[in-house]
């Protein structure tokens, strides 16, 4: 549906007649690369904000750019002002919003970050309001169309259009939704703060099963590895190698001569943290023993090479999702000996924070990356209770793990709900909807007291 089309519905929904941006706004405009790009960057002196500091409940300032002053005087036409509404118009981020406080002193944008300020008949509260309501990023998502395009143009926020009550009117909407969006929000943190400390939970559950089991105050005995120096006395520590065989994968893009057969390919990016995602599954073509040398049974458990420093080493079990698949080379398929060790119960160690220290640890580092091989996966230490130990241990924690994703569940409902509210509550107030009296403004800054 197109811009206008959005805009028609919006019409048949406001109260109040819809005017462009540009008929009410001083400047439409974003700013530029500062000369020398990032090396230009400083540890203290002018902000300089980028798209990943434009958020919809303000401006995230944890990791600001900042630039010296020349180089924000030669950005002089996108030097900032108190009340300007600033626009992401590239990448991912594309439509969030905020607006410039009025304590935030001299500030400046880069080329991903559209300003839009105001004129006085428009309230930038009001108007980032706007914006952010769901027929406001329709109307910018509208605005973008095509796969080729990599942002939104200044005619394109201009001709974006808005209902336009009197100033007094605006003034009102903005304040009751402020108060009204502070509470939601702050309960929408202290419900991902639960989140948090559900996760915190659930990784200290594992570890410590996977590491004490579930006798409270058992008898420890030491080990002498610095991974995990006691276990209980009845356990193993061994080198990962000694109770598994670890299989290295192919290197997509190597042609083969004679004849091929065709299979799926299991890839990095299909490995995910606690779940495959397998709905784009390349085929290779590869000779019928390289295939039967790399095909993945059921109960491998796939460990990740490379990538982040949190998905080194990743476990996951392979349960036969797709028939006859192969695996990347960049992806260990451990294939525990059945006598000494289940394959849930390696995941559960891979999982837990003796696996995730082991492998930090351990990984080569690049600039962004990091990376482990099979001698470093062959070296990780492995707690080894007995089978049925280990079958307890693994019934235990599949029904934690199943009631930690309950709650998850319900909490995230919980945020979901208040988050389509809070979307709700913006689009009637702009919109006329529900009008917004002074007694209105009042009630929810008590409520916020």
């Amino acid at each position: 549906m197109s811009r206008n089309q959005k805009a028609e519905q919006l019409s048949e929904q406001s109260v109040w007649l819809l005017d462009r941006i540009k008929d009410h706004a001083l400047k439409i405009g974003s700013g530029v690369t500062p000369t020398g790009g990032a090396t230009s960057y400083l540890d203290a002196g002018i902000p300089l904000l980028r798209s990943q500091n434009v958020h919809f409940d303000g401006l995230w300032l944890d990791d600001v750019a900042y630039i010296a002053g020349d180089v924000h005087n030669e950005m002089s036409g996108s030097k900032l002002q108190p009340g300007d509404v600033l626009l992401n118009i590239t990448g991912a981020s594309i439509g969030r919003c905020t607006f410039v406080p009025e304590e935030f002193g001299e500030g400046n944008v880069n080329q991903h970050v559209c300003i839009i300020r105001p004129s006085a008949k428009l309230d930038y509260k009001y108007l980032t309001y706007c914006l952010s309501a769901p027929w406001g990023q329709d109307q910018i998502f509208s605005s973008f169309t095509g796969a080729s395009r990599q942002g939104l143009g200044q005619r394109d926020l201009g001709n974006i259009r808005i209902p336009l009550p009197s100033l007094a009117e605006q003034h009102l909407i903005a304040d009751f939704l402020d108060a009204s969006c502070k509470a939601i929000d702050t309960a929408i943190a202290a419900k991902r703060k639960q989140l948090e400390t559900l996760d915190a939970l659930r990784k200290a559950t594992i570890q410590r099963i996977v590491t004490r089991g579930l006798v409270e105050n058992s008898l420890l005995r030491k080990t002498g590895n610095i991974w995990l120096n006691e276990i209980p006395a009845n356990w193993g520590l061994v080198m990962l190698k000694r109770v598994c065989y670890i299989q290295t994968g192919l290197t997509l893009g190597k042609t083969y001569e004679g004849t091929v057969i065709e299979r799926p390919y299991l890839r990095v990016a299909n490995v995910q943290d606690g779940h495959l995602a397998l709905d784009e599954i390349t085929l290779i073509e590869v000779p019928p023993l390289v295939a039967e040398r790399v095909t993945l049974r059921s109960g491998d458990v796939l460990m990740t090479e490379g990538g982040d420093l949190d998905k080194l080493g990743r476990g996951y079990v392979w349960n036969g999702e797709i028939d006859g698949c192969l695996h990347q080379n960049h992806i260990f398929a451990v294939r525990c000996f059945p006598h000494k060790l289940l394959p849930k119960f390696l995941a559960y160690v891979t999982t837990s924070q003796l696996g995730r220290d082991y492998f930090e640890a351990t990984g080569k580092r690049t600039t962004n990356l990091a990376a482990t091989n099979g001698t470093k996966v062959g070296a990780m230490p492995v707690p080894l209770p007995s089978l049925d130990e280990q079958n307890i241990l693994i019934e235990y924690l599949d029904a934690q793990i199943e009631r930690f994703k309950k709650i998850q569940t319900i909490i995230q409902n919980q945020i979901s709900t208040l988050t389509a509210y809070r979307k709700s509550l913006i689009h009637e107030c702009v919109t006329g909807q529900r009008r917004i009296s002074e007694e209105d403004v009042s009630r929810v800054k008590s409520m916020n007291n």
